[in-house]
């Protein structure tokens, strides 16, 4: 059943005073990661670095309208595609599903840390700041993945998931089977319509190295503070996952109540658009969480 957006009457207008900008970075692979960052106009308190999930990009639904009004809250934002989303600035598909197809944990946690070490040199904004990871869905675990790898080289001051996933990988023993043996293993888009590729590289690199994608395991050391989102009617990843990622960071789960996956929010939403009770609830939690480590 699909779940009703819950509006309120609160409409934003884009912020005169902030300012956002293309950037293009390249990984050590030699691939390309597109990004746009929210500037206020006033000196930031912080710099978030907000990242998609499975089959998501940084334009998706309610994502550029939290940059936006995070930067409201006088913060830098950066959102960016990983490097394998196969997602370009074209956003009516995935112009790139070869690269889709390369897509494993370990190119993620990767670009994660090539965006952080970016901020820190001042490639792109931020240089100096606290700097937060902001996840959704398998996004969130990303952020937690890369803090539990290495997040004290990285100098995070924090962490937050949204609806993130608690498991690198959900298949069956089956089909994985299935997958190591064809491969590689098919997906649709419910957006593009298109069957997109996954190689079997995906599965194989959790295999070789189990611990480094224990989501749960590299949860449990991360040594910054940590909020954990998660929607109580998620129909994608299920709530007990946040309960789960909460336990691991000894911490307490923030519930939204009556939330979907994508927090009640339409894709594309409009910058200008109503906001739903849960992407404002995220967004002011994401803010009292940055204000209390300051």
């Amino acid at each position: 059943m699909a779940h009703k957006i819950v509006h309120t009457h609160r409409i934003y207008s884009p912020m005169p005073h902030c300012t956002v900008q293309s950037w293009t970075i390249t990984n050590e692979r030699g691939l390309d990661l597109l990004g746009n960052t929210h500037t206020p106009a006033t000196p930031p308190a912080a710099c978030v670095i907000l990242m998609h999930g499975f089959k998501g990009y940084k334009d998706y639904g309610f994502i550029p309208v939290l940059a936006h009004d995070l930067c409201d809250a006088q913060m830098v934002v950066h959102r960016f595609n990983f490097s394998t989303s196969g997602m370009t600035n074209a956003i009516e598909t995935f112009a790139r599903p070869d690269l889709f197809a390369l897509d494993t944990w370990n190119r993620q946690v990767e670009d994660a840390m090539r965006v952080v070490q970016a901020v820190h040199s001042g490639e792109i904004a931020g240089k100096g700041l606290p700097i937060y990871l902001v996840g959704h869905s398998r996004g969130g675990a990303t952020a937690l993945l890369t803090a539990g790898r290495c997040g004290d080289s990285l100098h995070l001051a924090g962490i937050v998931t949204i609806n993130a996933v608690d498991d690198c990988c959900r298949m069956s023993q089956d089909e994985q089977d299935a997958m190591l043996a064809r491969g590689y293993a098919m997906t649709q888009s419910a957006r593009t319509h298109q069957n997109l590729r996954i190689e079997r590289n995906w599965l194989r690199e959790q295999l070789d190295a189990p611990e480094r994608h224990d989501v749960l395991l590299q949860a449990s050391k991360i040594t910054c503070p940590v909020c954990v989102v998660h929607s109580s009617n998620d129909q994608a990843v299920h709530s007990s996952a946040g309960q789960a990622i909460a336990k691991a960071c000894k911490t307490e789960l923030i519930c939204l109540a009556e939330g979907n996956h994508v927090l009640n929010m339409p894709n594309p939403s409009r910058v200008d658009t109503d906001r739903s009770e849960q992407l404002l609830k995220v967004t002011s939690t994401i803010t009292r969480f940055i204000d209390e480590q300051s």
